[in-house]
């Protein structure tokens, strides 16, 4: 498989126009913090659009010159009396590879079959048929069978559009590479939409494989060293998704050897940035695994990485994951240093220099990892309150961190002898995990069950049992 040379008769594709409009809506606000904001729009007008600060970013730098319609109307509704052009857009009859839409009111011609509307973040098809047009047969399977199970639709063209057909022979298809890592970079983004509402069960096995793609495309190589840069980013940060999904599923071992990977593209093309998020997940993965003096190492290694980066709150979270490590060697003392440094740190705000994948990272976030620790230290009645905290702070939208901070509680609240209480917070959390499957929850609302048992003859601790009983059937 190898990239395609440009025609010499082929123009090259025309830098982005920045979205200067669209910034200055956005205000003093974080890419994070905006992106939280459209998701609010969304959900009030009834639409269900995945934003976070990569796709921000993306509008502002003028690589998505138009939204999809999902996204159209969750910006008119922010902004009322504004038209797309005033937010900075582009028109739609403009964007190369759509057709204006025939206004929504008017019938169809009888017989004509509706066309549905996919909520993915490109304006056009055209880049996903390319994708598929400068790639092998092998990896175009790949592309297909598995990115589509994380909701977007496939890279492949409909049965009407093979080679040779109009949609294959437009300029665009000549530069496979680019949208390639266009198509990395969408995968990251649904892997961890997917992963915030559902957990990881179930998905690791099919994001492994985009992983494969990913490096098969640079293993083709491609004649622009800015787009094999980007692609070494991307598959960088696909490593840490896909290692993400296995460490929440319990297959430690899987998570390790994915991190490793991307620490060593991170390190071969100098990337701080995903240098530091390699050794921030390992250092959470290693204190899972009984490995507290291993999670201190590497916390410590990506604060020395992240520190002339810019970002005070991924700064925040490193010290965060050093204080899980000082909590599980029983270092009470060091631990709430690196607490306080945590708390410091965020007490900053945020800044432009967050990295996209950190959208997680809140006051809730920050209350459920001192949870933890002061779990780890066996201070039941203080992780408690902060579990309770991190449940009551945390977005709607992340439904797998709901769980898990609900299971934390419960947790905290039968090791802290309130048994009732802990069964109520049981119940709520098995009740979310119809719609979450991670075996990491399981496993903590399976202990909580266990320090229950012997107050099983309360009606509530009853109760709790037999649901928890009933789930693992």
């Amino acid at each position: 498989m190898t990239s395609s040379p440009l025609a010499p008769d082929t123009p090259a594709p025309r830098s982005p126009r920045p979205n200067l409009a669209f910034r200055r809506l956005r205000g003093p606000r974080s890419p994070g913090e905006f992106a939280a904001a459209v998701r609010r729009a969304a959900r009030d007008i009834g639409e269900c659009v995945s934003c976070d600060a990569r796709y921000i970013g993306r509008v502002e730098s003028g690589a998505i010159r138009c939204p999809n319609y999902a996204y159209e109307r969750v910006f008119l509704h922010m902004f009322p009396g504004r038209s797309l052009t005033d937010l900075g857009f582009a028109p739609r009859a403009s964007v190369r590879g759509r057709s204006a839409r025939p206004d929504a009111e008017s019938p169809r011609a009888p017989g004509s079959p509706e066309v549905p509307e996919h909520t993915h973040h490109e304006e056009s098809d055209v880049r996903r048929r390319a994708f598929m047009a400068g790639m092998t047969g092998s990896t175009a399977t790949v592309a297909v069978t598995t990115l589509s199970p994380f909701g977007a639709p496939a890279f492949a063209a409909p049965p009407a559009a093979v080679p040779g057909d109009a949609a294959f022979d437009r300029p665009l298809d000549r530069h496979s590479a680019r949208t390639g890592a266009r198509a990395v970079e969408d995968a990251i983004l649904r892997i961890r939409l997917h992963d915030d509402r559902h957990g990881a069960d179930g998905l690791y096995r099919r994001a492994a494989e985009p992983l494969r793609t990913a490096f098969e495309l640079l293993d083709a190589g491609t004649a622009r060293r800015d787009v094999t840069d980007r692609l070494q980013a991307g598959a960088g940060e696909l490593a840490i998704s896909v290692g993400w999904l296995a460490h929440d599923s319990g297959r430690f071992d899987d998570a390790r050897s994915h991190y490793a990977e991307a620490l060593a593209t991170a390190r071969m093309t100098g990337d701080d940035a995903l240098e530091a998020h390699a050794f921030c997940n390992t250092a959470f993965l290693a204190r899972d695994a009984g490995r507290p003096r291993e999670a201190v190492r590497a916390a410590q290694a990506a604060m020395r990485v992240a520190a002339p980066l810019g970002s005070p709150r991924l700064l925040s979270l490193l010290a965060l994951r050093e204080a899980g490590g000082w909590a599980g060697l029983g270092d009470r003392a060091t631990c709430e240093r690196s607490l306080a440094q945590a708390q410091a740190l965020f007490a900053r705000g945020p800044a432009d220099a967050d990295p996209d994948w950190m959208t997680f990272y809140g006051e809730a976030e920050l209350e459920g990892l001192e949870a933890q620790c002061w779990s780890a230290l066996g201070a039941w009645h203080r992780a408690a309150q902060h579990a309770r905290r991190a449940v009551a702070l945390q977005d709607p939208h992340f439904t797998r961190n709901i769980a898990l901070y609900t299971a934390e509680l419960a947790d905290d609240l039968a090791r802290a002898g309130r048994p009732d209480e802990a069964a109520s917070a049981g119940s709520r959390a098995l009740r979310l995990l119809r719609d979450v499957r991670s075996s990491r929850i399981e496993a903590m609302l399976g202990a909580t069950a266990r320090v229950l048992l012997p107050h099983r003859r309360s009606g509530g601790v009853s109760g709790f049992l037999e649901e928890h009983a009933t789930s693992r059937r």
